[in-house]
């Protein structure tokens, strides 16, 4: 094959540590007094922005689109590039995929699967049902546009931008005295992607333009104005490339001069230019290549050309904020948004940046609307940006996971149409899955696999281990149905209501009975890419097939009847769905993967496959099926948090499902790091894979709005991060529009609009309260009935606005830590709204064990807006563990004859100690010896730090090594056993004082960043970023390397000659007494793809701050009064608190209290003798200085006398 595979790369992920170890990692330092620049602060922040262009990296370069042309814009100053796609540009041709062994195959392959032999039934799944090829094609570039400018040396006061409101890239720079600026952007009424350049001086622009490209081309002038590029896609898996495309750019400048020859485009000395690139392709559909490119291309640029900048630009605004206006989110602003956006990433575990996320939601967006549009081929792995011939596995359709997720967002955040083009293409593959299903499985119906490209291959590919998987088209299937629930269009469903039932009659002709258990299950078929014994995934009636099959059964049936057709047909899918195997709960109290009680072979594998019923199916819900629920639960605990980019945010969106905001907010954050999000903000596997982008989106809109449950369920995970926050736009099922406004972590206005009349339920905490509900289209008061305590009905008539307000808030001050058996206070204020509030009771809600005084109070009646505060004291139960505890405060009341109830929680921290030492914490192997590399496994791939090489450069095991005036021990353990910490919220005893504490530190599979605490003796806590490059090559600039090993070892006593560095990292300290310190919570362990942080060491600075002390000054003198030699003796106290202070002499004692600061204590003692000999006095002084007596002594000389 030309390419590993997606299954391939996670198969021989040993090598991800060498050639493939993608992509660039990124550690971003924050700028000191950064502003954000005045066009992002007029965007409201919704913009990404740099002070540095992106260089040769593609991943810090912004993606523009318009549907069907992308582009990603570099922004350098001396020469741009503008790497360019267009979305028909895929490798090969039609072909047909179906492999005409498979029917003849499939009773055997069955029977083996039912009899446990696995391994057989692959193997003959191999030989008999992979496709022809056995990979399909792959998604390729076009070639870049490059703009290269004279003299850029000393150019300043740089950025660069991409605004979401307006879809624009802009560059900003300084030199010799002129402002320039460049805006592109792809234009989707227009087809063309527009280049602006402007100057604030007349005849400063000048440049050269020219394409290049990796595929087979032709470059030409064919005018003065005007540079060509001709050419085909590549050949891929031995099918020759026969799209053909042309790509034309046309320069139209005010003043200076424009000329053409050999494809090369001059412009010189102009005061503005408008360049214009259009490309057309010849591909018409998956089998008809024949199209007429090159009068697609000129007629885009004709057109183009005439009209205006002005013109180009108001047309693009237009179209792009008729889509993305229609939904907004507004999150608290911090300072954190001054900072450039790589930088954003780099540091948002460790400060407090809410607006990030409402960046992070809306970016998913601008990136749907820029990638799918009407009439376009669907977002595909990477969306449509793809520099590459042969880029990673292909990008092309995933439908285990990639395509599904990518629409997730399009009709929850308002861009129904941005769908359309996964309905066109389902269409195309019912005709080539009709052909799969006759001649692989001897079936009526379509099927597609768990892969799908351009030219709409449904065969099993990669393998059976990955692509034995039967139901991706039934996947899709479902999504038609799902899409009508938003939209309510029967022509919609009855055009696509043919798609549905063929994809149903697929399984109706395929299920077979399960001997044991008499089910009808999938066979063969597995849960996506995960095996459940040693190296086989092939099964029968996996969970996720049987719960997307319901989905699809359901679906076809209801369908069926709002369409008014097939009720024998609807008769046929609701049998056959009866006899589908249930969920079922396994030993661990997990949903079961499998039809059996099966434990992975794979803890923390990427897809939560079997959880596809918690979402996006609605299966399983937490009033509607407890008991599923808390398995989901448990399944996603055993799982653990660790995966990929896609995986977290499909994991943000189960636990947003479970209703718990904090974990699903844990689960963003742990996705917004270097190793996760690109300084693009492209999600990443990785590398780049757009549908974790999509995925976050989702997730987030999932936290804020959920309609699966047959409601509207508003705010039903807000996180504790974003106390306060507007959300407008959203579009919950039964197609209603909504919005939400909350502050404090509690909602204070919800409205819905509906789209057609009739029963809407409504859920949200408002509801529990206090509240009014409105009709503000209708006027006046809504009548609602309630149903639950915290759900009410409303009848509502089309196209009327309802809102209802909050008239009381409820807010809490907690403590950040809290110790077993000590008392703690809390604070409960309650407000109320517009309207006065009567006599209500205030409850606190602790942990079993925990003792609450008051048990209650009573407050008001209170006046409209006022508010009332209520103090109570906690105390943890001694033996409470160190972990985290839920307070909730409960406001209760009667009014009208009818209960209310307002609540609102808060978490702390119990810490009950459990500190351990570095080495009580090690639990991974990093350095191995030569010889026997076997115990290695130090990136989650079995590579390690040769134990051999280290010693070359003075690192042996309990060996010193100094950085930065630290001295460090190397762990002392032996080669080849746990000897570094990963760094997973573990608390870490380190005591002692000092200016600096000092971390040996690396990371593995990328960057890793993350917030950890020191905790001081006297309570006091210190938060800081704990940052590290990753281990693989030579120090890379944004790290302090310590320790650089000359190579790494591999599996079978292999050596890598590739250095590995380990890193320093100083934190300063706040001269106080140290009790521990909180390290970051980044992964669990070393993993394949995971971004895990490894701790080696960790020492405080040998210089320790002097002890505390009272400052004197003492001086000594002696003179003669007649006969009699005195000793004089002043002691001035030059501390800042008040002393008792001793002279001491050979002469006598004198000790003066309260002595305040700047004050003195004096005495001249008598020495009764005419001569004395030189000597010496002591002075103490004792203070009390934070908290704790000290006593400090001083001595002073002086002269002999004789008298």
């Amino acid at each position: 094959m030309s390419d590993l595979t997606r299954r391939q790369l996670m198969k021989y992920g040993t090598v991800g540590a060498g050639a493939l170890m993608l992509p660039m990692q990124w550690t971003a330092v924050a700028r000191a007094g950064s502003t954000a620049p005045a066009e992002v602060r007029a965007a409201n922040d919704m913009a990404l922005w740099y002070d540095k262009g992106a260089g040769t990296d593609w991943l810090r370069a912004l993606p523009i689109g318009n549907g069907r042309l992308g582009a990603m814009v570099y922004g350098n100053v001396d020469v741009e590039r503008l790497q360019l796609n267009e979305d028909t540009i895929w490798g090969g041709g039609p072909y047909d995929q179906s492999n005409t062994k498979g029917a003849a195959a499939l009773a055997e392959i069955r029977r083996l699967v039912f009899e446990d032999q696995w391994s057989q039934a692959q193997t003959l799944i191999d030989q008999n049902m992979l496709g022809k090829p056995a990979g399909q094609l792959a998604y390729q570039t076009v070639g870049n546009i490059r703009l290269t400018f004279p003299s850029t040396t000393g150019f300043t006061e740089y950025d660069r931008q991409l605004d979401l409101t307006t879809a624009t890239t802009s560059v900003n720079y300084s030199l010799n005295g002129v402002r320039f600026k460049r805006e592109v952007f792809a234009s989707a009424p227009d087809q063309v992607i527009v280049i602006r350049l402007t100057a604030d001086k007349p005849g400063s622009i000048t440049f050269s333009a020219t394409f290049d490209s990796s595929q087979r081309t032709t470059r030409t002038s064919p005018d003065s104005s005007t540079v060509a590029l001709d050419g085909v896609s590549g050949n891929f898996e031995g099918i020759t490339g026969q799209v053909k495309f042309l790509a034309l750019a046309k320069a139209v400048a005010e003043g200076g001069t424009v000329t053409s020859s050999g494809g090369t485009l001059q412009v010189a000395a102009a005061d503005s230019v408008t360049l214009l690139v259009s490309i057309g392709s010849s591909y018409v559909n998956y089998k008809d290549v024949s199209g007429d490119y090159q009068g697609i291309a000129q007629r885009h640029l004709d057109a183009a050309t005439s009209k205006d900048y002005a013109s180009l630009r108001t047309r693009h605004v237009a179209d792009y904020e008729a889509l993305f206006k229609r939904t907004t989110l507004e999150l608290d602003r911090t300072d954190a948004a001054d900072q450039p956006t790589d930088v954003r990433i780099a540091q948002h575990g460790a400060v407090d940046d809410p607006q990030f996320s409402a960046l992070l939601f809306q970016f998913g967006r601008y990136l749907l609307i820029s990638c799918s549009r009407p009439g376009t081929q669907p977002a595909n792995l990477q969306g449509i940006w793809n520099d590459s011939l042969s880029p990673q596995w292909d990008s092309k359709y995933t439908i285990n996971a990639n395509l599904p997720m990518n629409y997730w967002p399009a009709d929850t955040t308002n861009l129904s149409e941005c769908y359309e083009p996964v309905f066109s293409m389902i269409k195309d593959l019912t005709e080539t899955g009709a052909r799969t299903a006759e001649v692989q499985y001897g079936a009526g119906g379509w099927v597609t696999h768990h892969n799908t490209d351009g030219w709409r291959a449904t065969s099993v590919v990669d393998g059976a281990l990955w692509g034995m998987w039967q139901t991706g088209g039934a996947w899709l299937a479902t999504m038609i149905w799902d899409h009508y629930l938003f939209t309510g269009d029967v022509e919609f469903l009855r055009k696509n209501y043919p798609a549905m039932k063929g994809a149903a009659q697929f399984f109706l002709d395929t299920l077979v009975e399960e001997p044991k258990l008499g089910y009808l299950v999938t066979n063969p078929s597995n849960s996506p890419e995960l095996p459940h014994h040693a190296n086989v995934s092939v099964c029968a009636g996996p969970t996720m097939d049987n719960q997307i099959l319901r989905d699809l059964f359901n679906g076809c049936a209801e369908a069926s009847e709002v369409l008014g057709v097939d009720a024998s047909f609807r008769a046929q899918v609701l049998a056959a769905k009866d006899r589908l195997p249930p969920m079922k709960i396994g030993s661990r109290g997990n949903i079961q993967e499998w039809l059996y009680d099966w434990v992975e072979t794979e803890r923390n594998h990427r897809h939560v496959s079997h959880l596809y019923g918690l979402h996006p199916s609605h299966q399983i819900t937490k009033r509607g099926t407890p008991e599923l629920y808390t398995a989901a639960r448990r399944t996603l605990e055993l799982r653990g948090d660790d995966g990929t980019g896609w995986s977290l945010a499909w994991k943000i969106n189960y636990w947003a499902r479970l209703e718990e905001g904090k974990r699903a907010h844990d689960l963003v954050r742990l996705l917004v790091t270097p190793a996760r999000l690109a300084p693009n903000m492209f999600d990443l596997h990785p590398p780049f894979q757009i549908d974790g982008n999509f995925g976050a989106t989702s997730g987030i809109t999932e936290m804020l709005l959920q309609s699966h449950a047959g409601e509207l369920h508003l705010l039903p995970a807000l996180p504790p991060a974003w106390p306060n926050g507007r959300i407008k736009g959203l579009r919950g099922r039964g197609g209603h529009t909504v919005s939400v406004e909350w502050s404090e972590g509690q909602a204070d206005d919800y409205r819905v609009r509906p789209d057609r009349a009739g029963v809407v339920k409504l859920r949200g905490d408002i509801f529990e309260g206090r509240f009014k509900l409105l009709d503000t289209t209708g006027g006046g008061a809504a009548q609602f009935t309630r149903v639950e305590p915290d759900a009410i009905e409303i009848n509502a008539t089309a196209r009327h606005t309802y809102q209802a307000v909050a008239l009381q808030k409820v807010t809490m001050a907690v403590p950040v830590e809290v110790s077993p058996g000590q008392e703690a206070k809390v604070k409960v204020t309650v407000r109320a709204i517009e309207v006065s509030l009567p006599k209500a009771t205030v409850s606190l809600q602790a942990p079993q064990g925990w003792t609450v005084t008051p048990a209650q109070a009573e407050v008001g009646p209170l006046a409209a807006n006022g508010k009332a505060t209520v103090e109570f004291t906690v105390t943890p139960a001694a033996g409470a563990a160190t972990g985290t505890a839920v307070l909730t405060a409960v406001v209760s009341g009667t009014e009208g004859g009818e209960s209310w109830t307002a609540s609102a929680q808060a978490t702390v921290r119990v810490w009950g100690g459990g500190e351990k030492t570095l080495e009580e914490l090690f639990s991974n192997v990093a350095v191995t010896d030569d010889n026997n590399t076997a115990p290695g496994n130090f990136d989650g791939n079995n590579a390690s730090i040769s134990a051999q090489g280290l010693a070359t450069v003075g690192v042996t095991p309990g060996a010193t090594v100094a950085k930065n005036g630290l001295n460090f021990k190397w762990p002392n353990v032996p080669v080849g056993t746990p000897d570094n910490a990963i760094a997973s919220g573990q608390s870490l005893k380190i005591t002692g004082t000092g200016k600096t504490l000092g971390f040996l530190l690396t990371g593995t599979y990328g960057a890793v960043s993350g917030p950890a605490t020191i905790v001081y003796k006297d309570g006091t806590r210190q938060t800081f970023t704990l940052s590290s490059p990753d281990w693989y090559g030579t120090p890379r600039p944004e790290g302090d390397a310590a320790v650089v090993a000359p190579y790494q070892n591999r599996p079978n006593n292999q050596r890598q000659n590739t250095a590995a560095t380990i890193y320093y990292v100083g934190v300063p300290l706040q001269n106080k007494e140290i009790s521990r310190v909180d390290l970051p919570n980044i992964s669990a362990r070393a993993a394949n793809n995971v971004a895990t942080m490894h701790i080696f060491a960790v020492t405080l600075d040998a210089t320790v701050p002097p002890p505390p002390a009272v400052k004197l000054t003492v001086t000594a003198s002696t003179r003669c009064i007649g006969s009699s030699a005195y000793l004089a003796v002043t002691a001035v106290n030059d501390s800042d608190v008040t002393a008792t202070i001793t002279l001491t002499t050979p002469y006598g004692t004198k000790t003066v209290a309260d002595v305040a600061p700047g004050k003195q204590a004096y005495q001249s003692f008598n020495t009764r003798a005419a001569q004395i000999g030189a000597g010496k006095v002591t002075v103490t002084a004792t203070a009390t200085i934070a908290g704790k007596e000290v006593t400090t002594s001083y001595d002073a000389a002086y002269t002999a006398a004789s008298c």
